[in-house]
């Protein structure tokens, strides 16, 4: 019986398995395809849901309500209103950014009262059960009120444009303010309280070393709620009250039938709205040691 030959493998035959396997990406590659993964649902998504906005609007525009104005005419608009945006012919005709920057005046000075009394009157309430007996029942009373139902008093008080608007921003911001700082200071727990006795601090001590840092988030997110109503609430008082303000100009463009100005205006709103609110983000993230 003769046996078969068989052919030893050679080199050559063997399949070469590493040059076979995938080449792992660099990391630096991996880690921008990581990034690029978290970054564009956060920029797809808003652009689809923007496109889907303004494809409802050019049907509104085009087959519902025929003197809607377009998207091409705003946009014209827009471009005309904001190339100038700092000139000013007198007081009744001012470029849009002054109009802006007039109403986030007011805001300053309507929300840094509130947060010269808001604050305060909300570590009363906080650590003294009798002032928030007391006081309870007449914030619950005064918060839910309208912004509007306060502009007559305070042109009755004030009998001049800007103290109004500002006292209207003032009764309606500073409830958020009062009752943050207030659920904050009833948040601090005992032990802290126990602390501060075993180390005989006074009371500006003990405001300073441990009620204050201990209701800074609350503090913070009561201002940051505050600044949003103060904004919104300054358009609707500017309206009724007139002079300078975007509130006034939105008012004035509908009187002169100019919708494209306003809503090219809602959109300068929106943005404002967004860039304070931002800013009181970072103020948060700052300060506010839960975020850090």
């Amino acid at each position: 019986m003769t046996s078969v030959p068989v052919d030893e493998p050679t080199a050559t035959s063997a399949p070469n398995l590493q040059s076979t396997l995938p080449t792992p990406p660099s990391p630096r590659l991996a880690r921008l395809r990581e990034r690029a993964s978290e970054v564009l649902p956060d920029i797809v998504l808003p652009a689809i849901t923007f496109l889907i906005v303004l494809l409802v609007w050019h049907v509104i525009a085009n087959h519902v309500a025929t003197g809607f104005p377009g998207i091409g005419e705003t946009w014209a608009r827009g471009v005309e209103l904001l190339s100038n945006p700092f000139y000013s012919n007198g007081p009744n005709d001012m470029g849009l950014f002054w109009q802006v920057l007039y109403s986030l005046g007011r805001v300053t000075a309507g929300f840094v009262l509130a947060a010269i009394v808001g604050v305060p009157v909300g570590f009363l309430m906080g650590s003294s059960a009798v002032f928030r007996r007391g006081w309870a029942p007449l914030i619950q009373i005064l918060r839910p009120v309208s912004p509007l139902a306060w502009l007559p008093i305070g042109l009755l008080l004030f009998r001049a444009v800007d103290p109004s608007a500002i006292f209207v921003i003032f009764i309606t911001s500073i409830w958020p303010m009062i009752l943050n700082t207030a659920s904050g200071v009833e948040a601090i727990p005992k032990d802290y309280r126990n602390v501060a006795a075993v180390l005989r601090l006074n009371r500006i001590e003990m405001v300073r070393h441990i009620l204050l840092p201990a209701t800074l988030p609350y503090v913070l997110t009561g201002m940051r709620l505050s600044l949003g109503i103060a904004w919104m609430v300054i358009v609707a008082a500017e309206m009724l009250t007139g002079g300078i303000g975007i509130g006034f100009f939105v008012w004035d463009e509908w009187n002169n039938l100019n919708v494209p100005s306003i809503i090219v205006a809602i959109v300068v709103i929106g943005v404002v709205g967004i860039l304070l609110d931002t800013g009181m983000n970072l103020i948060q993230r700052r300060f506010d040691y839960t975020h850090r």
